[in-house]
């Protein structure tokens, strides 16, 4: 049974609810022209192409935005996907709604080199878009969800994919910067059933055995929660619930744990009045349950970058169980599953829980360091992965020698700090204090360090720094420093064999002489073809060919198709193995102690005779070389190519498996639907219980073989997983 459309007067009644002065004339009529446009078009499912529309803008009204957005709503696949003109727009509705329509209308039509590259591109203009007015990200983030929630429709497996993949590496974290948990987590839910939908299967199933063992322990505890906190004289609303499959499986991965590890499934709320109580509510859960070391976080004092407040703590609570408590008010509960659009309500009604500039210019503050990185990447492709770097949920507060606060994110480093705080101090670090002490810039910082930069007069970034530094600005802002420097450097060089070339001529190299090699080549100005013929783009032949047309040489009169410019990543590779650091002809193998893959650190060993021997990071065999500093070599990955083919890397894991039947089914099965192959397996030891082996499986990298262990780890029947290291 298909669903029902929205009807015109529901939609009404779901705005009016909340918003009883809001334009019901625009409404309806957006809702009229929405449909008449997209007439008899339809969707994938099967269903009138207007449901989409309407289903938009009936979450944007869950959202409780104003008219214009939800009028935006409804429009806002018109001008890509009807004939619906942007003047009919501006005639209907006024400058208002034709702006955020045309903001968030999908921007495919420009044929570019790649998906990738298109996505890119899209994301730039949505950027640039949603930095004038935050409503055009709310609607896009809307037509997202419920182009996810009917996915399964679309009968290609790529295609799902590609768009699952998008979600969860655009989508997902612009959600979460502007605080909307729910709608972050529903997103990441549905392209997790996508992309790993055994996975998402095999957790809601260890869930559903969890519930039958359980009974109603969610039921209990909330019930013992409130009857704590009423004995104490603390007024609350409690809740409970078990997380998302998803959330569990990313904890899993980034942990390192089995499914019986985690502690904290289930996530309980206590909403109070005010912010005394909040603290007062958090004195009664200490008093009478044992608090877990290092759990509790203080968002009140120190919200997160998207505005999110609350306490968090983790006690070992009712019937013996460690359960995670998040403690704040009825506002912060609303702006903790609203996030931006709880905030704009407020700043539209001007009412009394409006943000503070401060806060507001603290909530936006990534959004201008996206439009930073946006100014100083020309290519799209980096731009894109800079950025997906920036969104992500940041980890570590620390602050300035005057106490401002600096969010940056997990792992991040005194470099990263630098960059944050200025780009101009990032360019002329040379070394930093950590809560007085000087230590070394590539350090990692922890929650609360105070970092005072040490700074020279010239700027003078270190291009080692983009090896350990973290933040998508950091390294924008590196690679612009040595781009630029490399631009000058390719000037010059190209200059001086420019001015040689010329001299048979007897001509002197200048702007005017070289204003019709501009032309032909389609360059902005001279700089550039100095810069090209010194970075080898084109031959100081080809430039005097063009400027004296007819003269004789190696070359025809006209000037020969250009060859296309070396990729830097192209060099340092050995056999085809994407690693840099290489020289060219080198032999080199792998180590078998620690299996190196694609995405771990790797260092490699010079043996004479024998070559380079690649190691991980952390491999123990690199202790018998700590004398030797002479035989390192620094080594990194080059991530591949686009097509290329990266499978033919071997990891290898140690495993524990219960003796029972069907055990060793199990993880083969699992590993086949993962697309690994076992190339080896070994049983290493056997007991009337368990029986321990490893497994050597061919991989594409460590990304790959990391849900690989994860999968095996949420099986019940494999006791424990680990990487093998020796």
């Amino acid at each position: 049974m298909r669903p029902r459309v929205m009807r015109q007067v529901e939609l009404l009644e779901k705005v009016l609810a909340y918003d009883p002065t809001a334009d019901e004339d625009l409404l309806n009529r957006a809702y009229v022209f929405s449909m008449k446009a997209h007439g008899a078009q339809k969707r994938a499912s099967g269903d009138p192409y207007f449901s989409h529309p309407v289903e938009v803008a009936g979450i944007l009204a869950g959202m409780k935005l104003d008219a214009t957005a939800i009028a935006t709503g409804l429009l806002h696949d018109t001008l890509e996907d009807t004939v619906a003109t942007p003047e009919e727009i501006q005639k209907n509705f006024g400058a208002d709604v034709l702006r955020l329509v045309d903001g968030v209308t999908k921007l495919s039509r420009i044929e570019l080199q790649s998906d990738r590259t298109r996505q890119a591109e899209n994301f730039r203009k949505l950027l640039l878009a949603m930095s004038t007015d935050i409503r055009v990200l709310l609607v896009k983030l809307a037509d997202r969800l419920h182009n996810m929630r009917t996915l399964h429709f679309i009968k290609d497996p790529d295609k799902r994919r590609r768009i699952a993949k998008e979600t969860m590496e655009i989508y997902v974290p612009l959600a979460d910067r502007i605080g909307m948990q729910d709608l972050r987590e529903e997103l990441e839910d549905l392209a997790f059933a996508e992309l790993n939908g055994d996975a998402r299967a095999s957790i809601i199933a260890r869930l559903d055995q969890l519930r039958t063992e359980g009974g109603s322990l969610v039921d209990r505890i909330v019930d013992r929660l409130k009857r704590t906190l009423a004995e104490s004289g603390v007024e609350a609303w409690v809740s409970g619930r078990e997380k998302r499959p998803f959330s569990i499986w990313e904890k899993m991965q980034r942990k390192n744990i089995a499914f019986e590890q985690l502690s904290d499934i289930m996530a309980f709320r206590i909403v109070v009045a005010d912010v005394a109580t909040c603290y007062h509510a958090l004195g009664v859960v200490h008093q009478t349950w044992p608090s877990v070391p290092g759990r509790f976080k203080d968002y009140l004092s120190t919200p997160k970058q998207n505005g999110y407040r609350s306490l968090h703590t983790t006690v070992i609570g009712p019937e013996n169980k460690r359960i995670e408590i998040q403690i704040r008010t009825n506002e912060m509960h609303a702006i903790a599953d609203l996030g931006v659009a709880a905030h704009w309500q407020y700043k539209q009604n001007g009412g009394s829980h409006a943000p503070a500039p401060e806060a507001e210019a603290r909530q936006y503050r990534w959004l201008r360091e996206l439009l930073e990185i946006l100014e100083q990447t020309s290519d799209p492709e980096e731009f894109l992965e800079h950025t997906k770097l920036n969104m992500f949920q940041d980890q570590v507060f620390c602050f300035s020698p005057k106490g401002d606060l600096i969010a940056l994110p997990r792992d991040a480093t005194v470099v990263d700090f630098a960059y944050a705080v200025h780009s101009d101090v990032g360019d002329t670090a040379v070394g930093a204090k950590v809560n007085g002490r000087v230590v070394p810039l590539r350090t990692v910082l922890r929650n609360g360090d105070q970092v005072e930069i040490l700074r020279s007069k010239v700027p003078a970034p270190n291009p080692t720094w983009l090896n350990f530094v973290k933040s998508g600005r950091a390294k924008s802002c590196i690679n612009r420093f040595i781009r630029q420097q490399q631009r000058g450097q390719y000037h010059e060089l190209g200059k001086a064999i420019l001015v040689k070339a010329f001299k048979e001529h007897d001509t002197a190299v200048n702007d005017k002489v070289l204003e019709p090699v501009v032309k032909v080549l389609k360059l902005r100005n001279a700089d550039d073809v100095f810069v090209g013929v010194g970075e080898g783009n084109f031959t100081a032949r080809q430039v005097v060919n063009i400027v004296f047309p007819g003269q004789k040489g190696d070359e025809a009169d006209k000037a020969p198709p250009l060859p296309r410019p070396h990729r830097q990543s192209d060099h340092g590779k050995a056999g085809g193995i994407p690693i840099r650091g290489l020289i060219p002809g080198m032999a080199m193998h792998f180590a078998g102690c620690c299996h190196p893959l694609p995405g771990d650190r790797i260092v490699g060993i010079v043996t004479t005779g024998k070559g380079v021997t690649i190691h991980t990071i952390d491999c123990e065999t690199l202790e018998q070389f700590a004398e030797q500093p002479e035989r390192w070599i620094d080594l990194a990955w080059d991530p591949p190519s686009d097509g290329e083919k990266t499978h033919g890397h071997v990891g290898r894991v140690n495993l524990l498996i219960n003796n029972e039947p069907g055990a060793l089914s199990a993880v083969t099965t699992i590993i086949a639907k993962h697309k690994g192959n076992i190339t080896n397996l070994k049983i290493t030891n056997r007991t009337t219980d368990f029986f321990e082996m490893f497994v050597d499986i061919e991989v594409r990298d460590l990304k790959h073989l990391t849900n690989i262990i994860a999968a095996l780890r949420a099986t019940s029947a494999i006791s424990s997983v680990e990487r093998a290291r020796s």
